[in-house]
């Protein structure tokens, strides 16, 4: 089969993911983004095309990892594998066939194992040392390693024989329960065997971090202590075909400061690079995000960006701060549209899932979905949020459906048949 556009000139493409977009009215409001000042997008909405996507299917809510996995066309049932993987390589950590996987929280319990804050205040600082404290313990012919992420999250990794992912989490999802053991989900040796080497770890995790002088530190000044590691998701790295075969030579960069998004591009062939100010928290640094883009769409294919802010505030129940956050985004556009001027690029803004203020988790709920450039077709919306893109052109879609799409626009797509 040939590239149906090999006599057209390609386009460039920009995929802008705001990690928790979605939303639901609350308490009296409509939803962050429907009440946010946002010209920018809803320029680009009106010159462009709108719709909504669920990230998986109507009503699955999403995680993070599958609905990045979904949106650059891999379908998340067949290559999802578990969290940890992503998170370990996307915080640079080399994973060896074999290995085990954990992405983890720095979390408070009390003397009865109780979770009191499974971000541990939401932790910013020590957590280096703290990761010092555990990294290189052996347990039963079993290496840990264990290296910090973005504020409270970290990153396990199991290095030795016979092991296993198939193990319930310690991680009990939520403040006000005790932390689990972890027990074995099949019948086999290896599943029995990594639970026990990974009980023992927490136990003696809990044991250093408890008298870990940061601590201390935390105690006396009032603050949570970050005294359990809450490990979660359990996975070996996935195979994912790299986008330069499934596409020919395709070059993209992803610009993310989140370890699990930068994790999942790494292994898709993406490049990475280290953007200063790239935090993946409320603190990140959009403007010089922005440069990165721009920077990297000169000598690339695609950029896939992911802001994080709107995540954490749904998180957090915090609905002006989402609104904030998302009102910032649109400053990042005005940058970046006027930037583009003179580069052919597909322009699609979108969510990886929603994270309503009132459940304060992903919810199956779809996010809104606009698409701007030069070659899209226009229809009659006129603002970008979940109520004007439900009648959108672009109607609804699973998150797969958006990556042949947007190669399609950049007419880089391969003809199906004669």
């Amino acid at each position: 089969m040939g590239r149906r556009g090999a006599r057209l000139k390609t386009k460039k493409i920009f995929l802008l993911v705001l990690d928790g977009l979605g939303d639901r009215p609350f308490d009296g409001h409509s939803t962050p983004l429907a009440e946010a000042k946002t010209p920018v997008l809803a320029e680009l909405a009106r010159d462009g095309s709108t719709g909504l996507i669920d990230p998986i299917t109507p009503g699955t809510p999403a995680g993070s990892d599958t609905s990045h996995l979904s949106l650059l066309g891999y379908e998340p049932r067949v290559t999802y594998t578990g969290r940890g993987p992503f998170e370990a390589m996307g915080l640079g950590m080399e994973i060896w066939p074999g290995d085990i996987a954990w992405r983890c929280n720095f979390g408070t319990v009390d003397g009865s194992m109780l979770v009191t804050d499974r971000r541990a205040g939401r932790i910013s600082e020590g957590t280096k040392e703290l990761c010092d404290s555990l990294n290189g313990m052996e347990i039963d012919g079993v290496r840990v390693l264990v290296y910090p992420g973005v504020e409270h999250r970290a990153a396990l990794v199991f290095r030795g024989p016979a092991l296993s992912p198939a193990v319930s989490d310690v991680d009990p999802h939520e403040a006000g329960k005790k932390t689990q053991e972890s027990w074995p989900m099949v019948r086999e040796e290896a599943a029995a065997r990594t639970a026990r080497v990974l009980n023992h770890f927490v136990r003696e995790a809990h044991k250093r971090l408890k008298s870990h002088e940061v601590n201390k530190e935390r105690e006396a000044k009032g603050l949570p202590v970050a005294n359990f590691l809450l490990p979660r998701g359990a996975g070996e790295v996935p195979r994912l075909q790299q986008l330069s075969e499934r596409y020919e030579g395709f070059k993209a960069v992803c610009i993310a400061g989140i370890p699990l998004v930068r994790g999942i591009c790494r292994l898709a062939g993406m490049q990475v690079p280290i953007v200063k100010g790239a935090t993946g928290a409320k603190d990140s640094d959009l403007a010089a995000k922005a440069r990165a883009m721009l920077d990297a769409i000169k000598t690339n294919d695609m950029v896939l960006m992911n802001v994080k802010a709107p995540d954490v505030c749904g998180h957090d129940g915090d609905w002006q701060g989402k609104k904030e956050s998302i009102e910032k985004v649109d400053g990042m556009m005005r940058l970046i549209v006027d930037g583009l001027k003179g580069i052919e690029c597909v322009v699609a803004v979108t969510g990886d899932h929603s994270t309503p203020i009132e459940t304060r988790e992903h919810s199956g709920d779809p996010v809104p979905l606009v698409i701007w450039g030069p070659g899209v077709r226009r229809d009659r919306t006129a603002k970008f949020d979940e109520f004007e893109c439900m009648d959108g052109g672009l109607g609804r879609m699973n998150g797969i459906s958006l990556m042949p799409m947007l190669m399609d626009l950049a007419n880089r797509s391969v003809k199906y048949g004669a």
